[in-house]
C-alpha cells in the first residue's frame, strides 16, 4: 500500500502517560501518524487504545509527556480544540443528532446562510447531498438521521467528520455495526482519505480489515507500547503473539496434569498460575474421555445475533471445564450472555439438562440452572452499597422466602456457608462489600450464584483485576467445583490460564466458531494459531458492490 514519503508525522504522541487513581493507564506511550497512512491501532481489552484516542483527542490531557501537531508542540483543552485543529473521530456508536435531518447533521454548526442571517435549507440540502456523492451514499438529506440504517450512519458521521479540514481522522470500530456491502463501501472513502493525504487511525479487532487496509500498526499492552512498525512486516500469529503478551516461541508446552494435587491458595507456579487441572479430573487424555460419554448439561446451537454472533455451537457437560479462546470482540462474553440469557438472539436455542429453553430471559436461565459471573463484577456485578451478606443471597432470595416472608435464619446459615468454604476475608457479612479487595468480591459473586445451586457455571474472566494470591485460590475454587460435578464455562484472556484450566478450548472469531482444541491439542500455540488462521474466500469483507455506491 502506497505510504507518505513526507517524514514529517502530521499528529505524534511522545512518551505519553495518562493516569487515573490506582491506575496508570498509558505509559511512556509514543506513535506517531503520517499524512496519506492508515494506522492500526490494536490491543486487548485495558490495553490502553481508548485512553490514548482520547489524548489525541482532547478529551484527556497527559499527565507526562507530549503531543506535537504539524511539528509544533500543542495540547488539546477540549475536543472541539483538537477538531478545530484538524483532527476529527467517529466512534463505534454514532454521536450525532437521531431526530435532526441528514444535511443538518453533515453541516451543524457550519450551516450556509443568507444575508439576514438564516439558515439557506436549500443550499445546505445541496452541499450536504454533493458531500454524501463523494462518498458513494445517495439518499434523502431531508430524511431524519433516524430513519437510516445503522451503517447509512456510520457514513454521515464519517463524512462529517472528513468535511470540516480534518487531516487526522480516528475511527475506532467503524465496520462493527456494517453488513459487508457497506463495508466495502467504508473501505473505498479510507482509500479515498488516504490518497488525499490524510492520517487515518483505525482500531479494529478484525485481522482481515486491517491486514487489507493498513499500512502501520501501534500495538499496546497494559498500556505500554510494545509494537510500531509497517504492518506488512508482521503476520497474523506475530500480530497476535505481541497483543496477547506470548513468545510464540518461548511459550510453555501443555504441562502434564497426571498425578498433580489440587491446586490450594498458595498451590501454583509462584505467577499466579495454580497448578493445571487434578488426577481425579483425568480419566482420559486432559479429561476428555471422563466426560465424553455424559449428556450435556448445557448446550448451545446455532446461536445467531446479527454483527455480533454467526452459528456459535457449544456444549458443556457435568464436571468438565470448556474454555472460550480468541481475541477481543471475538464473541466470547456475547455467547456466555446469550447462554444466560441477557443477549436477544435472531436464531438458535439452549438446551439446559436436556430440556430447551422455551424464554430468553435471565430469570428463566437462573430457574434452569445457568449462572454467568460477568466480566465487569463493578458494573454488571455487585451492588457496592451493600453488604457481603445482601450481596451473596440476592438471586437465592426467591429460594430463602415462604409466602414473600424472608427466613434471616435461612439466610446466614448460607451466607456462613460460602463464607467459609470460598475463604472470604471480611470483618463481618455485615461490611460493605465495596470495602473488601477485587478476589474477595469475585469470590462473594461467585457465592451468589453458587448459593441457588447451579447445573452449569458460566465464568466471563473471573480472574481479571485481581492479585496473584486470589487468582489462585479462584483457580482452584473451578478445578473444585468442576470435580464435584458442576459445568464450567471458562472465558479468559490469559492463554495459560485457558490452557491450564480447561478440559477443552473452542475458539472464537468474529463471532463464530474458527476451531475446536481437545487433549494434547490444547496449548498456547495451537489456539493462536487457531485465531490468527485466515478465513481466506469466507471474509466479511469480500463481498461488495463493485461501484462502491449504496443507495440507503
Amino acid at each position: 500500500m502506497p505510504v507518505s514519503t513526507d517524514p514529517e508525522p502530521v499528529l505524534e504522541a511522545r512518551r505519553v502517560s495518562k493516569r487515573f487513581p490506582g491506575v496508570l493507564a498509558l505509559d511512556e506511550v509514543s506513535c506517531a501518524l503520517r499524512p496519506g497512512e492508515v494506522h492500526a491501532l490494536v490491543g486487548e481489552n485495558g490495553a490502553g487504545k481508548s485512553t490514548l484516542i482520547k489524548v489525541l483527542t482532547g478529551v484527556y490531557r497527559p499527565d507526562g509527556g507530549e503531543l506535537r501537531y504539524r511539528g509544533e508542540p500543542v495540547t488539546f483543552a477540549t475536543p472541539l480544540q483538537a477538531q478545530r485543529s484538524g483532527i476529527s473521530t467517529i466512534y463505534q456508536e454514532v454521536n450525532l443528532v437521531p431526530m435532526m435531518s441528514v444535511a443538518r447533521n453533515l453541516l451543524l454548526g457550519r450551516e450556509p446562510r443568507n444575508r439576514f442571517g438564516i439558515i439557506d435549507v436549500a443550499e445546505m440540502n445541496a452541499r450536504a447531498e454533493r458531500l454524501l456523492a463523494e462518498y458513494g451514499v445517495r439518499t434523502d438529506v431531508r430524511r431524519p438521521l433516524r430513519s437510516l440504517g445503522v451503517g447509512a450512519q456510520q457514513m454521515v458521521a464519517l463524512a462529517r467528520a472528513a468535511s470540516v479540514d480534518a487531516r487526522v481522522i480516528v475511527m475506532d470500530e467503524p465496520t462493527s455495526s456494517l453488513e459487508p456491502r457497506e463495508v466495502e463501501t467504508l473501505f473505498g472513502v479510507v482509500a479515498e482519505l488516504r490518497r488525499r493525504g490524510l492520517a487515518v487511525v483505525y482500531v479494529s479487532h478484525r485481522m482481515e480489515e486491517l491486514y487489507r487496509i493498513c499500512d502501520r500498526v501501534t500495538v499496546l499492552r497494559d498500556g505500554r507500547l510494545v509494537h510500531t512498525g509497517p504492518l506488512a512486516e508482521l503476520d497474523r500469529l506475530e500480530l497476535i503473539s505481541l497483543m496477547l503478551g506470548r513468545d510464540l516461541a518461548a511459550a510453555p508446552a501443555r504441562r502434564s496434569t497426571r498425578g498433580r494435587p489440587a491446586a490450594s491458595g498458595s498451590g501454583g507456579d509462584g505467577a499466579g498460575h495454580p497448578a493445571p487441572r487434578t488426577a481425579a479430573r483425568e480419566a482420559g487424555p486432559r479429561g476428555h474421555a471422563a466426560h465424553g460419554g455424559r449428556a450435556p448439561v448445557v448446550e448451545a446451537r446455532n446461536l445467531t445475533r446479527r454483527h455480533v454472533l454467526h452459528g456459535v455451537s457449544v456444549a458443556v457437560r457435568p464436571g468438565e471445564v470448556v474454555g472460550l479462546g480468541g481475541l477481543l470482540g471475538s464473541g466470547r462474553s456475547e455467547t456466555a450472555k446469550a447462554i444466560a440469557g441477557a443477549v436477544p438472539l435472531d436464531d438458535g436455542e439452549v438446551i439446559v439438562a436436556g430440556r430447551p429453553l422455551r424464554r430468553r430471559t435471565t430469570t428463566a436461565a437462573v430457574r434452569a440452572g445457568v449462572s454467568l459471573l460477568p466480566e465487569d463484577r463493578k458494573a454488571e456485578g455487585i451492588v457496592p452499597t451493600l453488604s457481603v451478606r445482601e450481596n451473596i443471597a440476592l438471586a437465592a432470595l426467591p429460594r430463602l422466602s415462604r409466602a414473600g416472608i424472608v427466613s434471616d435464619e435461612r439466610i446466614d446459615r448460607i451466607v456462613e456457608t460460602f463464607m467459609r468454604r470460598l475463604r472470604i476475608k471480611a470483618a463481618s457479612p455485615h461490611q460493605r462489600v465495596s470495602e473488601l479487595s477485587g478476589g474477595n468480591q469475585q469470590k462473594v459473586l461467585l457465592a451468589r450464584w453458587l448459593a441457588v445451586q447451579p447445573k452449569v457455571l458460566l465464568l466471563d474472566e473471573p480472574t481479571r483485576g485481581i492479585d496473584v494470591g486470589a487468582k489462585a485460590e479462584v483457580r482452584a475454587l473451578i478445578d473444585e467445583l468442576a470435580e464435584e460435578g458442576l459445568g464450567v464455562l471458562l472465558i479468559s484472556s490469559d492463554l495459560q490460564e485457558l490452557v491450564d484450566g480447561s478440559d477443552r478450548v473452542v475458539v472464537l472469531r468474529e463471532g463464530a466458531v474458527v476451531g475446536e482444541l481437545r487433549g494434547d491439542e490444547v496449548t498456547e500455540q495451537a489456539i493462536m494459531a487457531t485465531i490468527a488462521r485466515s478465513r481466506g474466500a469466507d471474509a466479511a469483507t469480500a463481498a461488495g458492490p463493485g461501484e462502491g455506491e449504496q443507495d440507503v
